[in-house]
């Protein structure tokens, strides 16, 4: 199954930009979906954006027009690009992967990694 590690968090200021990524292995990436999730103190873990293996996208609606997920196969790696960001998107970020689109959409996964921390804050 692939394995996955989130960078790219930080703090930052309201309205400004972070890229988030993604970086997998040991597994064939390119046959999976993959999803941004969010958990923000005291809420549920919610699904940010997704984007299948044929490069369909899903977002929150909350994140439209403001973020937007890629994926390079070659780099076995998948991209959060957040812009106009708000104090409410502060949160744990964490990324995940399935053959299933239907899981991604879901978060019904087994495992989730330590994921990164985006503050913004002015």
């Amino acid at each position: 199954q692939v394995q996955l590690v989130e960078s790219g968090g930080g703090l930052v200021q309201p309205g400004g930009s972070l890229r988030l990524s993604c970086a997998g292995s040991g597994s064939i990436f390119s046959i999976n979906a993959m999803g941004w999730y969010r958990q923000a103190p005291g809420k549920e873990r919610e699904l940010v954006a997704g984007i299948s293996s044929g490069g369909s996208t899903n977002y929150a609606d909350s994140v439209k027009g403001r973020f937007t997920i890629s994926r390079d196969n070659a780099k076995n790696t998948v991209y959060l690009q957040m812009n106009s960001l708000k104090p409410e998107d502060t949160a744990v970020y964490y990324c995940n992967a399935d053959q299933s689109w239907a899981r991604v959409l879901t978060g019904l996964i087994d495992y989730w990694g330590q994921g990164t921390q985006v503050t913004v804050s002015s």
